[in-house]
């Protein structure tokens, strides 16, 4: 670990070092998980449709591993049978059958409930956990033929969420219950070579590979929950880690290590909670219209101001936000990931935050975020949470937590034996991009897993920077993390810890 007692140093001029170039970003996003809005907008596609799609394509994998794993397997003189669907188990009969996973959770709200009651449907309140002691969750599996319910010690020593596609391996008993001896879950998905959409696009378009080196080493530096309220509290933190992302600050070692920072990721929480947008007291919506034409684009901020104050709304963090982005963006590519607090949809998928909060840092945008195929991003993005893409020709993929804590609802403190609860956080997140990060969580961790053909994921956490003053650094050759962490104590002073 490295520490800074001191951000501030006097100027001078080291002749023998020069001036510290930046090098550039490769960029190339994805836009998976973008609505479409207007005319051709579809919201006809609900969630039992995305449960049957992830059966369909991942049915047939687990099935595979089955056969090869069950085929031979004899209890008490008694071969295993396959049962096609979860409705053709029989009782006594050994079999074995695949299904998606549903947990029935005492604490978890149903809107049709409500609607069968005929209530009003407003807001669920937030709970932290969906479990509960009193009464244990359900365990069921599930086809399109119909529900089977599971039991048995097995299910103890897994982490089990609605979604997850399984194989089970058991008997019914008399109860009608599905006693599971044994389960398996579907491995890593192949995994995409590193530059390799990148060399596809150039081959495309001239026939040519690109041959990469760079001399300097380069990194990307996430972020998550500034959590910016508009309070005399914001400016301090923000220009700390301002200062250290232009490097303005430190010794030359550090300095030199800042300007390998080739882009920013803010995944989301910039805004506070605390901020809130009162309605007023007629019906009049709130809308933000897009506008193309620049010679508009000050009656548009005119309009938008007039609804602002009409509902509330309270400017300043969305302007500390803007002035932050702002002052990074004429050294440092910035990419920004809608979040929970944010000013924008609150399900998931989220829309990317519209640049029209941004009237200064949208000058570094060179297209809308609302039709992302009509140009090329450029150094200012906002984008979708979930939000992927390449970078440095690796294919990274993640969220700014709302994900991960809502699984996190399943379990309580009550994790499968031999797992805690940091080392569930990581277990949830295993997925196959390159590189895969959740934002806004309690505190910073980080692992690599591997799969069957070879494929390698870096997970991280990325802490809450309002509550630990930290941010992930993401070395672009080894995808080795480190940890920047500021503090405001009698002294400023900053720590860097490095995991490999």
């Amino acid at each position: 670990m490295a520490v800074s007692n001191s951000l501030l140093h006097d100027w001078h001029r080291d002749d023998k070092h020069g001036e510290r170039q930046r090098p550039a970003s490769a960029f190339n996003p994805l836009h998976n998980f973008h609505v479409s809005l207007g005319p051709e907008a579809e919201f006809a596609q609900q969630f039992a449709d995305l449960y049957y799609l992830r059966l369909t394509k991942l049915q047939g994998v687990v099935k595979e591993m089955a056969e090869q794993e069950w085929s031979h397997v004899e209890v008490a003189g008694e071969k295993a049978i396959h049962a096609e669907r979860v409705l053709d188990v029989r009782q006594g009969e050994l079999s074995w059958t695949a299904g998606t996973i549903y947990v029935d959770l005492p604490l978890k709200p149903n809107v049709i409930d409500e609607v069968v009651r005929g209530e009003e449907i407003a807001a669920p309140p937030p709970r932290i956990s969906y479990f509960s002691t009193d009464v244990q969750p359900r365990v069921m599996l599930e086809d399109p033929s119909g529900r089977l319910r599971l039991a048995g010690a097995m299910l103890k020593q897994h982490i089990l969420v609605t979604g997850v596609i399984v194989a089970v391996l058991g008997t019914e008993n008399a109860n009608g219950e599905f006693e599971v001896l044994d389960m398996l879950f579907p491995d890593l998905p192949p995994q995409p070579l590193r530059w390799a959409r990148d060399d596809e696009e150039r081959e495309a378009e001239d026939g040519m590979k690109v041959e990469r080196q760079t001399a300097q080493k380069k990194k990307v530096a996430f972020v998550s929950g500034l959590e910016i309220s508009g309070t005399e509290a914001d400016p301090a933190i923000l220009n700390l880690l301002t200062e250290y992302l232009l490097g303005e600050a430190l010794d030359d070692s550090d300095q030199d290590s800042a300007a390998g920072i080739c882009r920013l990721v803010i995944a989301g929480n910039s805004i506070s909670p605390d901020v809130v947008i009162t309605r007023p007291d007629d019906d009049d919506d709130f809308v933000v219209e897009d506008n193309d034409d620049d010679d508009d684009d000050d009656d548009e901020d005119e309009d938008m101001d007039a609804n602002m104050d009409a509902y509330g709304f309270n400017p300043l963090p969305s302007t500390q936000l803007d002035n932050f982005i702002s002052e990074l963006l004429p050294s440092i590519p910035v990419t920004i990931m809608a979040g929970e607090t944010d000013l924008t949809n609150y399900g998931l998928p989220q829309r990317p935050i519209h640049t029209a909060i941004f009237p200064r840092a949208r000058a570094y945008a060179s297209f809308n975020p609302m039709r992302p195929d009509d140009e090329e991003p450029g150094w200012f993005e906002t984008v979708t949470n979930p939000w992927d893409g390449d970078i440095e020709g690796w294919r990274m993929q993640g969220n700014s937590g709302l994900p991960l804590n809502d699984l996190l609802k399943y379990f309580d403190v009550r994790w499968p034996k031999g797992v805690s609860e940091v080392d569930g956080r990581l277990k949830l997140m295993e997925k196959c991009p390159h590189v895969f990060f959740a934002g806004n969580q309690p505190r910073f961790d980080t692992c690599t897993i591997e799969g069957p053909s070879a494929q390698q994921v870096r997970l991280f956490t990325i802490p809450r920077f309002r509550q630990t003053g930290e941010i992930v650094l993401l070395d672009m050759e080894t995808l080795d993390v480190e940890i920047v962490k500021f503090e405001i104590q009698d002294q400023i002073q900053m720590t860097t810890t490095k995991t490999g």
